[in-house]
């Protein structure tokens, strides 16, 4: 059995054996507070073919995209310069604790009551609350840059933009890519809170309809849908940047 197809098996067994015990415990409980996984899935493809859950799906992934974007394009130029300059990050340091320290909630109400229930609003509150995290990580991978790597490519006379792709990137790429992973970890769990608290649309805002409907086998099939999308974002897109990134290593 190859190597490839060992952990293919793990997983299948390991999916199979959750499915298991949740329609065990669904069955022993026989209540309506824990339906079993083929209720769920009936549901799910209902939600599916009304189009419901494609159109909300679609709402909370644009949020997600949006804000995912502006926050590591910031993140990642404020960590470079905070960890090249010390000076620079010695005067921000405390406005990234008191950042890294407030709560999501508290950042999210008061930006839907400076700005509105707009889409601006919501979208602003996700990335203040993600972009600290950003910031630190690729800070602390900037710190860890090799210096007699950046003086030979001086001495070579590297342009800035061969600098980052040859000499910074390769270094930095695993700190990027912990923050892209942590990232897309903790910013829909924000983006659901967002949507729940002040939009129309959007899985959070399904979330709590069902929530006041106690509808649990809706609100399990609207999150198998959105982790398992998560998922695939991880399996068809970050995978394949990670390991082409990673030839070099080779």
């Amino acid at each position: 059995m190859n190597s490839i197809t060992r952990p293919s098996i793990l997983a299948l067994l390991s999916i199979s054996l959750f499915l298991a015990l949740w329609y065990a415990l669904a069955i022993y409980l026989d209540t309506l507070t824990l339906p079993t996984p083929l209720v769920v899935a009936k549901v799910l493809l209902d939600e599916i073919k009304n189009g419901q859950l494609p159109y909300h799906l679609s709402k909370t992934l644009y949020r997600l995209l949006i804000s995912f974007g502006i926050a590591m394009l910031l993140g990642c130029a404020i960590g470079i310069a905070l960890g090249r300059y010390k000076q620079l990050d010695y005067f921000f340091d405390n406005w990234l604790i008191i950042f890294l320290n407030i709560p999501a909630l508290v950042t999210i109400i008061l930006c839907y009551v400076w700005f509105g229930l707009v889409e601006s609003a919501a979208i602003l509150a996700v990335v203040i609350n993600k972009l600290p995290n950003v910031i630190v990580t690729i800070r602390e991978g900037t710190r860890a840059l090799e210096s007699e790597l950046l003086d030979m490519a001086k001495c070579y006379r590297f342009s800035k933009t061969k600098t980052l792709r040859h000499v910074i990137w390769p270094q930095l790429h695993p700190f990027v890519m912990a923050a892209t992973r942590s990232g897309l970890a903790l910013i829909w769990k924000i983006v659901l809170v967002v949507e729940m608290l002040g939009r129309s649309n959007g899985m959070g805002y399904q979330l709590h309809l069902f929530f006041q409907l106690f509808d649990v086998a809706s609100i399990l099939a609207y999150t198998i849908a959105f982790v398992t999308l998560i998922q695939a974002i991880e399996l068809l897109i970050l995978k394949p940047l990670d390991s082409k990134a990673q030839r070099w290593r080779r």
